[in-house]
């Protein structure tokens, strides 16, 4: 069974930074996706970023371009969020979460959040 489990969510000012974790089991990492996933009350759910595991290559929102950075340690089978200069609109629960390579990219899978497998999440919450 796939286990995905995130860590390092928090409080903190607008401006500041917070690198979330997710640690993985149960898969073979180097051939999905993973992703983070954010939701909010009374907003739709948003793919964040995505990379691919065997490649490195990232996707991004636009909402988050040049700001969050989604990286991995495949050796720890680790999953990184690094989130700068945040904003209150950047308040929500974020999830890790995992699919098996689709046909296209992994980037395709960020639209519509088209992942298999997810995290419960960790809150984050940027206050002004």
């Amino acid at each position: 069974q796939v286990l995905l489990v995130e860590s390092g969510g928090g409080s903190v000012q607008a401006g500041g930074s917070l690198r979330l974790s997710c640690a993985a089991s149960g898969y073979p990492y180097s051939r999905y996706c993973m992703g983070w996933i954010r939701q909010a009350p009374g907003k739709e759910r948003e793919g964040v970023a995505a990379i691919s595991s065997g490649f490195g290559t990232t996707y991004y929102a636009d909402s988050v371009k040049g700001r969050f950075t989604i990286s991995q340690d495949n050796a720890k089978n680790t999953l990184y969020l690094q989130m700068n200069s945040l904003k209150p609109e950047d308040t929500a629960m974020y999830y890790c979460a995992a699919a098996p390579l689709p046909g296209g990219s992994c980037g395709s899978l960020l639209p519509n959040s088209r992942f298999n497998y997810w995290g419960q999440g960790t809150q984050v919450t940027v206050s002004s």
